[in-house]
């Protein structure tokens, strides 16, 4: 079986939450690594899995970034990183995969499936071949113990429940 790394400066991992229940925060993780052992072909057999850096975090306010780091929410220092380890692959389509496996945030792990669509592949300027993919799910943040949240006079919550994921990703062979 063939081991593909992620390629981490092409690689986007992104998230989106309800914020005041009138729009949207989005953020993304720039600490990415991982792999894909297997035939990126016919991905019903490989093997996928992920770690993210959640110091990484980014939603383009510092404050805001710092408060998602401490205990009210990620608490970094105790659970630096976020894993998925792929247990199941199913093909949906030409293309189109289900990918399920442990989604570990926090110290909560539950099942969790991503939408995947291979997006093409070729070779780089140096000659290394390179292939993409595109993933999203929903996740009940409540589920992972994100459980802080504030009251608005107007009613509703300060963030909403679901968080949006979508990651955008490239793999080089190992």
């Amino acid at each position: 079986m063939t081991k593909w790394n992620v390629d981490a400066a092409h690689t986007n991992v992104g998230f989106s939450v309800r914020h005041m229940m009138v729009s949207n925060v989005k953020g993304s993780f720039t600490g990415i690594e991982g792999s894909v052992t297997g035939d990126l072909e016919n991905l019903t057999e490989a093997k996928i899995d992920f770690k993210i850096d959640v110091n990484t975090i980014n939603t383009n306010n510092v404050d805001r970034d710092n408060h998602l780091r401490s205990d009210d929410f990620f608490a970094v220092e105790s659970y630096p990183t976020i894993t998925f380890d792929s247990t199941e692959i199913v093909k949906t389509g030409k293309d189109t995969y289900d990918v399920t496996g442990d989604l570990t945030v926090k110290d909560v792990t539950k099942k969790t499936t991503f939408k995947v669509t291979r997006t093409g592949s070729g070779k780089n300027p140096w000659g290394v071949d390179v292939v993409g993919f595109e993933t999203e799910t929903k996740i009940s943040r409540k589920e992972f113990g994100l459980t802080w949240n504030q009251a608005l006079e107007t009613g509703g919550v300060l963030v909403g429940d679901d968080i949006k994921i979508m990651v955008e990703l490239q793999v080089n062979p190992a």
